[in-house]
This record gives structure tokens, sequence and C-alpha cells, in this order.
């Protein structure tokens, strides 16, 4: 069985919404962190601090699926529903 990965990028329009992640990232991180299936899951800074460097692995497609579920609904998906993200994900 393969892991699923995610990587790419957040990408903010401005310091406004940049906020908007500062301010949801904590309880997202570890939520997601807590979830049965999650082996890591990082969103860090860039040199620019409108972009943020995504990295997520789950365990298998179910986990992955359970979170992207998860997340949709949640206080992060809605406040940042409007941000950009360019992501690859391998292992579907």
């Amino acid at each position: 069985m393969e892991s699923v990965r995610l990587t790419g990028q957040l990408l903010c329009d401005d310091l406004g919404e940049a906020a908007i992640v500062v301010q949801y990232l904590p309880v997202h991180l570890g939520l997601t962190r807590a979830e049965n299936g999650c082996i890591s899951f990082n969103v860090t800074p860039t040199h620019d601090p409108v972009v943020w460097q995504v990295d997520e692995r789950f365990r298998d497609t179910a986990s992955f699926h359970t979170h992207q579920q998860r997340v949709s609904s949640s206080e992060w998906g809605r406040a940042t529903s409007g941000i950009e993200r360019r992501y690859t994900i391998t292992g579907i």
C-alpha cells in the first residue's frame, strides 16, 4: 500500500489573507496531525510573507480522503477557501 503525498504551496493574495492563515493554522495543524492515518503534516512559511509550503503524507487514499472531507467543513476550510492552492498529489 502506497502512502499519499501532497506537496505544494498556499498562495495568499495579500497580507490580509496571510493573517487568516496565521490565525487558523495552529488549530488546523493540531487537528490534522491527530487524524488517524496522518503520517506527517507541515505548513511552513517561506521567504515570501504571503506564501506557505505545504507537505502532507497520509497512510493511504482512504485516510487522505477522510482528511479532505473533514477540512472542507472545518473552520480552516471555510476561512481559507478563497486562498489559492497549487498542489501535486501522488499515491492516489
